[in-house]
């Protein structure tokens, strides 16, 4: 185990259902293995519903605590995991929009990969940031005020808070490196 992100509180933000599984699982636990003090938190306790390419069925994941347990002041990164159905279920949730809101706010850094851009447009705070996605979220995320790239990973420190946002799981080492590399130059 590496030490490199000792400390470092990390909340990772699912549903409860069609979460990607490697989206959820590659970064919790590479994050872990790096020494990060990682929480999966998603609506209800229950167990969260992981798929493969959103219609292939993987395992159920039990997260670690509800998302009304969550304190916005407990963490230092925040991580949106894609899946359609998953990032359709988060943005359309209170709770999950207040939460991204208190965080960037705050000046929390938030990393986002594949659908999982689509919190932050509901939570009204991607309005002049630069970022990827998966290639259909592109149009709603020029609509709501930002520039899209498509690139394996972007990183924006505009507006007080830093996105690092990434595609698809193929683009799962850069995305875990970036996120690796903004928390370790941190002070």
């Amino acid at each position: 185990m590496s030490a490199e992100l000792e400390g470092v509180r990390v909340l990772i933000l699912t549903s409860n259902t069609g979460v990607e599984h490697d989206e959820l699982l590659v970064p919790r636990d590479q994050l872990r293995a790096r020494g990060a003090l990682v929480t999966h938190a998603a609506p209800e306790k229950d167990g969260v519903h992981t798929f493969r390419h959103d219609l292939e069925p993987a395992e159920i994941v039990r997260p670690d605590a509800a998302l009304d347990d969550v304190h916005p002041d407990d963490y230092d990164l925040l991580v949106l995991p894609g899946g359609t159905v998953n990032a359709d279920k988060l943005r359309i949730d209170d709770s999950a929009r207040q939460l991204a809101r208190s965080l960037t706010a705050a000046g929390i850094p938030v990393a986002a990969i594949c659908h999982g851009p689509w919190l932050l447009i509901d939570a009204a705070v991607v309005t002049g940031k630069t970022l990827t996605s998966y290639p259909s979220l592109r149009t709603d995320l020029l609509n709501a005020g930002a520039s899209w790239l498509d690139a394996p990973v972007v990183h924006d420190d505009q507006q007080g808070w830093t996105l690092i946002t990434s595609r698809t799981p193929a683009d799962l080492p850069d995305f875990i490196a970036a996120i690796t590399d903004h928390m370790t130059a941190q002070p």
